[in-house]
C-alpha cells in the first residue's frame, strides 16, 4: 500500500485535491475528521478537554465549542501543548486503526489528509508528501468566506503555520493552486496517472520502476540535496538500531557535479542477513528489494557483497547500497565524496569524464558505470593521500 502524506497552508485547497484523489480511487484518512471523532459527545476525549478547559468549551447541544476553545489556546503555548497533549494520542492510536484496516481491506493508495504534517515533522512516515499552496490573498479570502474570520484573523491563522520554505523542504509534489477548479482536477489527475498509479502497482508487485538503458548526465540540480534528505529520513525511519548510519553518497553529493538523476543512499548494517531483512523492510519508505546478488567490484581482488534495494517511485530514480559494516566500499564512498567535495576541480574533471563517456558507444548503465573506473581508481589513492594529510575520518 502506497502512503501518501496530502498537507498544505490553511485555504489552499488541500481538501479539494484529497476529494479528487478520492475520486481517482484512493482511500483519504482525514486528520480533522478524526480529531473531531475522538471529542465527540460522550467521548472520553471530551470529557478530558473539559477537565482541562472547563465547562466554557462546550456548547448548547454539549458538543465541543471549537471556535471558544481556539479563543484559549490560539495565543497560549502552554494551554496549546495541554490541548495537544490530550488530542493528539487519541488521534494516533484512531489513525493507526484506520491504516490497518486499509492494509486489511487491500487498499493501494491511502492518503493521509495532516494540516500539520509539516508541523509535527511527520513526512518521514510516507513514501510519498505532496503539498498544496496557493496565493496569499487567496487564502484569505477563502477563510473570510468560509469561516468568517476577519483578514487579520486569517492572516494571523496562516502566520503560526509552517512557512513556505519549510514545507517545500518536507514536498515531493508542490500543487499550486492559483487557477480554477477544473485545472486543479486536471493537476491532480496527471499526477495520479503519471506518478502515484504506476508507483502503487510497482509498490504492490516488488518492482523497480522502469529506467532507460542510456546514462543522461545532466547539470548539477541543486535540488538533490534537499530530494536526498528526505529520503535518507524515510530510510532512517525504517531501518532505526539496524543502520549503523545512513547516507548521501555518490555524484548527486557533491555541489557542483553533473550526474545522472539518481539519488545514492549507503546504508551501513551488521552483516548481509541483516541488509536483506532492512531491504525487504524499505518498502514502507517507497523502496523495492532487487532480486539477485549484487557486489561492489574490488580492483585486484574479490568484489564486495552488498543488498540493493531501489526505487518503485517512477519520478525519483533512487539506488541504496545496504553494505556490512566490513565492506571497503563503506569507507571509500564516503572518501571519494568528501575529496570531490573539497576538490572542485576534480569534480569537474569527472563531470567531464562522464559526459565523454556517456556520449559514447556502450551496451546498458552497468558498462558506462564500469568504463568511470579509470577515474574512480586514481582518484581514491589521491583521496586517501588527502584523507591522511588532512585528518579526514568518516
Amino acid at each position: 500500500m502506497l502512503r501518501i502524506g496530502l498537507t498544505g497552508g490553511i485555504g489552499a485547497g488541500k481538501s479539494v485535491v484529497a476529494a479528487r484523489l478520492a475520486q481517482l480511487g484512493a482511500t483519504v484518512v482525514d486528520a480533522d475528521l478524526i480529531a473531531r471523532d475522538v471529542v465527540a459527545p460522550g467521548s472520553a476525549g471530551l470529557a478530558d478537554v473539559v477537565r482541562a478547559f472547563g465547562e466554557g468549551v462546550l456548547a448548547r447541544d454539549g458538543s465541543l465549542d471549537r471556535a471558544a476553545l481556539a479563543e484559549i489556546v490560539f495565543n497560549d503555548a502552554a494551554a496549546r501543548d495541554r490541548l495537544n497533549g490530550i488530542v493528539h494520542p487519541l488521534v494516533r492510536v484512531e489513525t493507526a486503526r484506520r491504516f490497518q484496516q486499509a492494509q486489511a481491506d487491500g487498499v493501494n493508495v491511502l492518503v493521509h489528509d495532516v494540516p500539520l504534517l509539516v508541523e509535527l515533522g511527520m513526512g518521514a512516515g510516507y513514501p510519498l508528501v505532496v503539498v498544496v499552496d496557493a496565493p496569499v490573498q487567496a487564502r484569505i479570502a477563502r477563510l473570510v468566506e468560509r469561516t468568517g474570520m476577519s483578514p487579520a484573523q486569517a492572516s494571523a491563522r496562516m502566520g503560526a503555520q509552517a512557512s513556505d520554505a519549510q514545507r517545500r523542504a518536507a514536498a515531493d509534489v508542490w500543487i499550486y493552486n492559483d487557477a480554477d477548479l477544473e485545472t486543479l482536477h486536471t493537476t491532480v489527475d496527471t499526477l495520479w496517472r503519471d506518478r502515484i498509479a504506476p508507483y502503487a502497482a510497482n509498490l504492490a508487485a516488488g518492482r523497480r520502476a522502469e529506467r532507460g538503458n542510456r546514462a543522461l548526465i545532466l547539470d548539477p540540480n541543486p535540488d538533490w540535496p534537499a530530494q536526498a534528505a528526505r529520503l535518507l529520513a524515510r530510510v532512517g525511519r525504517v531501518a532505526g538500531q539496524r543502520a549503523h548510519r545512513v547516507d548521501h553518497i555518490g555524484s548527486t553529493s557533491v555541489p557542483g557535479l553533473a550526474a545522472k538523476d539518481v539519488i545514492d543512499v549507503q546504508v551501513v548494517v551488521d552483516d548481509l542477513t541483516t541488509a536483506r531483512a532492512l531491504a525487504e523492510d524499505l518498502a514502507d519508505a517507497g523502496l523495492v528489494h532487487m532480486p539477485g546478488e549484487y557486489a561492489d567490484p574490488r580492483p585486484g581482488g574479490a568484489p564486495a557483497p552488498k543488498v540493493l534495494a531501489c526505487n518503485a517511485d517512477p519520478a525519483r530514480a533512487v539506488n541504496c547500497h545496504l553494505r556490512p559494516a566490513d565492506s571497503p566500499n563503506v569507507n571509500e564512498s564516503l572518501l571519494l565524496r568528501d575529496w570531490l567535495r573539497a576538490h572542485p576541480e576534480e569534480a569537474a574533471a569527472y563531470g567531464r569524464l562522464k559526459r565523454e563517456l556517456a556520449a559514447g558507444d556502450y551496451a546498458n548503465v552497468d558498462e558506462y558505470a564500469e568504463r568511470k573506473s579509470v577515474f574512480i581508481g586514481p582518484a581514491l589513492d589521491r583521496a586517501q593521500r588527502w584523507a591522511r594529510a588532512v585528518g579526514w575520518v568518516a
